[in-house]
């Protein structure tokens, strides 16, 4: 049937493990013509594909169900325009995609269009996973003429493009103003620091509410080792990038102390999360503020649906500490047979204008300026705080840190289950430290 079917990778998973090849994918591609960008007409009567081969792309991507919904909206839209494509959509949670992921890596059975973290860029590409776009780039059929090379940069290993930017992204802190208010608190400043994130905890636990649900430790002990100008991984990405032990005590003493006082969500509550919005502590009006990636604004404050306010991270104007970060990726998977079509998908979700008048930076503030400066006027209130954070932090951010090394989601799973020690009170935080050093080590100089 034309319309795609929405299947979860769970099913693919079973497609995946029985073949080698992409079995989906029976027709190559071919030059099919530009799909319609916002340079060169962005409207939904541009023209279909001059060639009328059949073919089939698979495309995997991560996320709660908002982004599911708006995501096979302009799959359909594309299908729409290109009548001999026809799109398989698979999804899952974060942590589901890429346990499901990556036995189709193992089977040679990835989808041709693969949604790309940058935690796990690195694996991908040294292993010969994902495809080099690079000439994707030079023939134009990704067309980058509205896009900065700084923009493009993030996806790149080792001088080659493995993956493309569907969007710029910035750390931040979501706040519930009128439940901080309530406990009797007020609203901080830009420049505030962890002990004033700190301070607010006895007012909202004497009104029942939580700091937050937790912190990512893979995200915000990064983030902190950066306002110290330090790093988490050391240049050549051998073994970790902080020489004194003292960083970890520092930051996980004052994680546990959070914990220990009722601040944050129990593990045991935690472990039952799935990581979207729509089970998120802030959004279901438990916690004062949540902690995530500018582009997971959008989404939360619709599933709050009640009025947030954005802070930046503390510590981020020490050291340089403030990035920007593409929110994720598009790669294309080595495997596939239909590269080419592939490639003119990502095209279109980046620069056509329609297409992002669905996504609405929800994956990250556009990467095309033509495409940001067409959505200023259809951008709701709290779109419009997405998009002038990102530009304020764009003024104030320095170079981000080079993409995490192969063994990085080992180190980042050894740093969880470290946490959670902690917290459990199975070691001391100074124990905790040495002990994570010499694993995290261990697994990076393999």
């Amino acid at each position: 049937m034309k319309k795609a079917l929405t299947v979860l990778l769970s099913s693919s998973l079973v497609l995946g493990l029985a073949a080698c090849g992409n079995s989906s994918n029976n027709n190559s591609g071919s030059n099919a013509g530009s799909s319609p960008s916002a340079s060169g007409g962005s409207q939904a009567t541009a023209s279909a594909s001059s060639n009328n081969d059949p073919v089939t792309l698979r495309i995997a991507w991560w996320g709660g169900q908002s982004r599911h919904d708006y995501t096979l909206k302009v799959i359909e839209m594309y299908e729409e325009l290109h009548p001999n494509v026809t799109i398989e959509p698979e999804y899952a949670s974060f942590d589901d995609y890429w346990k499901k992921l990556a036995p189709q890596a193992a089977a040679k059975n990835l989808p041709d269009i693969i949604q790309m973290d940058i935690s796990y860029l690195n694996q991908y590409a040294t292993q010969g996973q994902i495809a080099d776009l690079t000439q994707y780039i030079d023939s134009k059929t990704i067309d980058t003429t509205n896009i900065s090379e700084s923009a493009i940069s993030g996806g790149k290993v080792n001088d080659k493009l493995y993956a493309f930017n569907l969007g710029n992204n910035a750390l931040l802190a979501m706040v519930d103003k009128a439940m901080l208010e309530k406990a009797g608190a007020t609203m901080p400043s830009e420049n505030w620091t962890w002990d004033d994130f700190t301070a607010l905890g006895d007012k909202l636990k004497a009104q029942g509410k939580l700091l937050a649900g937790d912190l990512r430790h893979d995200v915000f002990f990064p983030f902190y080792l950066r306002s110290q100008g330090q790093h988490m991984y050391a240049t050549d990405g051998k073994s970790l990038g902080y020489d004194d032990d003292k960083y970890f005590v520092d930051w996980f003493t004052q994680y546990n102390n959070w914990y220990q006082s009722g601040y944050l969500l129990s593990l045991d509550k935690l472990a039952q999360k799935k990581g979207t919005p729509e089970d998120g502590e802030l959004e279901l009006g438990n916690a004062v503020s949540t902690w995530n990636w500018s582009n997971q604004y959008i989404l939360s404050s619709q599933v709050a649906d009640r009025p947030l306010e954005i802070l930046p991270v503390p510590g981020w104007n020490e050291n340089g500490a403030l990035f920007l970060k593409p929110s994720m990726f598009f790669s294309i998977a080595e495997n596939s047979k239909v590269k080419e079509e592939a490639a003119k998908f990502i095209d279109f979700w980046v620069n056509n204008v329609d297409a992002n008048k669905i996504i609405m930076g929800e994956r990250g503030v556009p990467v095309s300026s033509a495409v940001k400066d067409a959505l200023k006027d259809s951008l709701t209130p709290e779109q419009t705080k997405v998009f002038e954070y990102v530009a304020w932090a764009e003024e104030n951010a320095t170079q981000m840190d080079p993409p995490n090394p192969t063994g990085a989601t080992e180190v980042d799973k050894l740093l969880k289950e470290t946490a959670e020690k902690i917290m459990y009170k199975k070691i001391s935080v100074e124990d905790a430290a040495k002990e994570f050093r010499t694993q995290a080590n261990k697994i990076l100089s393999k």
